[in-house]
């Protein structure tokens, strides 16, 4: 059945321009302020045209998908609307009908504007000396809607629903340019579309969904008539209220008014209206904390997902623009994790039994040469709900502050604001690939005594962790037991300075006061702690640093998808400062140090993990040594601890993947894990490797070249 009123079918006459004219005439009499504003002037007449024609191309904002890698199994929505725009093909016709009969009966009859409606308000409200009916049109509807979802300020939004004479004009002259360039269909399906029917659904497949959980193609005459009610006063005519009284005297009122069109038949109608509304309520979800408990530690990925969306430029200028895109925007985006390797990742760091710590163990795995994390994980329940947490290990923090565990959603990883953890001795990599990348070589041998007395740092003395670690040195030796001395005069020779800044190429960041000020270009240069590991950093950015060395010095953005669409279907995209068009879910990598030196430098971070370098020889024994054992297949690596175990590190990799792993009080890093924990970071790396990588074909390293070795 057509969904224009029978009795208008075949005989559609256009409303003569004398009486569009009649009808603005009739506004402007019940409105009479109109004539006194100006509001015909040219200026708003070319303003009011210009917003017209962008209304026709326009769209509302539309609700943003999460998938997990396949790309089919939703782990969550983004939404400040619910909304999900549905081509009018796919809206059952008696939705068309049903609002059409509930919001506006004559609307195949009319260009936008209806005269006989303004009429009919004109005199309704001279009666009642206020308004009590509008005369709205559903294209003039729109219009308010369109308005007010496009703008950008409040003041355009307070404009677009002001209950105003001027406003009202405008509206109608806007709805009368419309249907010049719409065609009924598309007006209606853009109506249905940005429509407000309460329990947060805008538009009618939200609506469908959370009143009747189907989709706007199965609703049947009585649901749609229900949810065609709800436009007018979505809270009056509440179906889901505990009284269902009014909400099924408006669907009635529906039901009646399409018998009287001939869209239903009087006899269906008459039993329609005995059946009760009877509702199927869901709940949709939104934002992270909504991520499925039965893959709850998803949950760090969705909020890593959308730090990083927050710093993309090509959302918006600003945090807060980007955030509102991902909300509006409509788009369809897939998490780069593998299932696989977070499953080992979860297991690995005690995620599902081990939740009741105060030192969180987490691990990040990034893929070398595209920069896409494919694990994150740690032992803590991403929930909201910290209520009964135990009391921070704080003493600073406060009487009554709770504690980051068992629940928190805390960026404890990285890609968030928090600052992260001393990383100890894997900092050892930056010194001795700068080194190796300004031409020394991995035989560059030094004596390195228990304690060295830096006269460059200052008459600064660190000393090794053990006597045994003092003697001739080389990179490899140096790096495969950790000697301190050894590194300290390593970075003398090659620069402080230039380790820093090839660390912040690598990805770090600076995030306290006391890090961005060693790192500063007056002083970096005199930092000699730094390749000590003195500074905060976070496993994700250690874990794509040392990705970038696997990648043959190949650094690539760290990123937490495979794919963003648009929602049309076309993959997201933004302009470089060259003016190059890509997709932003591209890998985004650049040269930051030559391949032959990062080959060397893994070469020699095979020492720590008991692994056999192609070129040179550990000197007998590794902080490590069990790794290679674990992962069954060449690895390279770097443990780090901090003073008296604060915090421990391992960070490992093979030619296919990195991952870095922590333990540490994020509450309180005063509050030391011991030298007993030392070994959980290392064992969760070696063993989330080996199940990770297991079935695949092993891969070695290239070995670097003789120039290099030395």
């Amino acid at each position: 059945m057509s969904n224009r009123p029978l009795a208008a079918a075949g005989r559609f006459v256009p409303l003569l321009r004398a009486g569009l004219i009649a009808g603005i005439i009739v506004a402007a009499v019940a409105y009479p302020v109109v004539a006194l504003t100006g509001v015909g002037a040219k200026a708003t007449a070319h303003a009011v045209e210009s917003k017209t024609r962008l209304l026709a191309t326009a769209l509302p904002a539309e609700t943003s998908y999460l998938y997990a890698p396949d790309g089919k199994t939703m782990l969550t929505m983004f939404f400040e609307e619910y909304r999900q725009y549905t081509k009018l093909s796919d809206i059952s016709p008696h939705m068309q009908q049903a609002i059409v009969s509930a919001e506006d009966n004559r609307f195949y009859r009319h260009h936008g504007v209806d005269p006989k409606g303004v009429a009919r308000a004109f005199v309704a409200n001279a009666k009642s000396s206020g308004v009590s009916q509008g005369a709205s049109t559903l294209t003039m509807q729109y219009v308010r809607m369109a308005l007010r979802d496009s703008a950008s300020t409040p003041k355009e939004v307070q404009e677009a629903t002001a209950q105003t004479p001027v406003r009202k004009v405008k509206e109608m002259r806007m709805a009368v340019d419309l249907e010049k360039e719409m065609s009924k269909e598309d007006i209606l399906e853009r109506y249905l579309n940005s429509a407000y029917f309460g329990h947060r659904a805008y538009g009618i497949y939200a609506a469908s969904e959370i009143f009747f959980s189907k989709t706007p193609k199965e609703l049947t005459p009585v649901e749609a008539a229900t949810l065609a009610g709800l436009v007018k006063s979505p809270s009056q005519y509440d179906p889901a209220s505990s009284d269902q009284k009014e909400a099924t005297a408006r669907r009635n009122y529906v039901l009646d008014n399409m018998a009287r069109l001939g869209y239903l038949s009087p006899d269906s109608v008459a039993a329609a209206k005995t059946e009760p509304i009877r509702l199927r309520l869901t709940y949709p979800p939104n934002d992270c904390a909504s991520v499925p408990e039965s893959w709850n530690s998803w949950g760090f990925l969705c909020d890593y997902l959308k730090n990083w969306w927050s710093a993309q430029p090509a959302f918006g200028d600003n945090r807060l623009e980007r955030l509102d895109k991902l909300r509006r925007g409509g788009y369809r985006i897939v998490l780069s994790m593998d299932p696989k390797i977070q499953a080992a990742a979860e297991d690995n760091v005690g995620t599902k039994g081990n939740t009741g710590s105060p030192f969180a163990n987490g691990i990040v795995v990034a893929e070398p040469g595209t920069g896409r994390i494919k694990a994150m994980a740690v032992n803590r329940t991403y929930s909201l709900q910290v209520n009964e947490n135990p009391l921070s290990s704080n003493p600073e923090a406060g009487p009554n502050v709770r504690a980051n565990y068992p629940n928190t959603v805390a960026p404890l990883m990285g890609g968030g604001d928090l600052p992260g953890y001393q990383a100890g001795s894997t900092f050892k990599m930056f010194p001795m690939l700068a080194a190796l990348d300004a031409g020394m070589t991995l035989n560059t041998t030094f004596n390195a005594p228990h304690s060295y007395r830096s006269e460059i740092y200052d008459g600064w003395q660190p000393s090794n962790a053990s006597g045994a670690m003092s003697g001739m040195q080389t990179m490899w030796s140096g790096f495969g037991k950790s000697v301190n001395t050894y590194f300290v005069w390593l970075e003398e020779q090659v620069g402080a300075e230039r380790a820093v800044r090839l660390a912040e190429q690598l990805g770090l960041r600076w995030r306290t006061d006391v890090d961005r000020d060693h790192a500063s270009p007056s002083k970096a240069n005199k930092w000699g702690a730094f390749t000590l590991g003195v500074s905060d950093a976070t496993p994700l950015e250690m874990a794509n640093a040392y990705a970038a060395v696997a990648a043959d010095g190949r650094y690539c953005e760290a990123m937490p998808v495979s794919a963003i669409y648009n929602r049309d279907g076309t993959p997201a995209t933004f302009k470089t400062p060259g003016g190059i068009e890509r997709e932003i879910a591209k890998p985004r990598c650049r040269q930051v140090v030559s391949a032959d030196a990062a080959r060397a430098a893994t070469d020699a971070a095979r020492c720590p993990t008991g692994d056999t370098p192609a070129k040179g020889g550990c000197g007998g024994w590794s902080t490590a040594d069990s790794v290679r054992g674990t992962v069954g297949r060449p690895v390279a690596g770097k443990t780090g601890t901090t003073d008296s175990t604060r915090s421990a590190w391992f960070v490992g990799y093979t030619p296919e993947l990195a991952a870095a792993s922590f333990i540490s009080d994020p509450d309180n890093p005063f509050n030391a894990v011991g030298d007993g924990q030392s070994q959980i970071p290392i064992a969760a790396v070696a063993n989330t490797l080996r199940d990770a990588l297991k079935g695949k074909p092993v891969r070695d390293f290239i070995p670097p070249s003789d120039r290099i070795v030395g």
